[in-house]
């Protein structure tokens, strides 16, 4: 199944790209696309718990993703 990633900020620079599409197996959770994404150019250096949106929903690391589903990695920000 294949579900996408929207990435923001330092980990779209770290990776190269600001959406990737990734074929999972069924069953894969957040944790599962943390991962893969982290393998990726220079994304290893991010956070291995950053803050996932799975459809405009804030989600954990153990949530099963489906098909279809859009799954965002939210950076950390800083203000001034």
């Amino acid at each position: 199944m294949t579900v996408t990633v929207l990435l923001f900020a330092s980990y779209a620079d770290a990776v190269g790209r600001s959406e990737i599409e990734i074929d999972v197996e069924s069953g894969a959770t957040v944790s599962d696309i943390i991962e893969r994404v982290r393998g990726m150019g220079d994304a290893s250096r991010l956070p291995a718990t950053p803050m996932v949106a799975v459809n405009e929903h804030y989600a954990s690391r153990d949530h099963e993703l489906r098909a279809g589903d859009e799954v965002a990695l939210i950076p950390p920000v800083a203000g001034g």
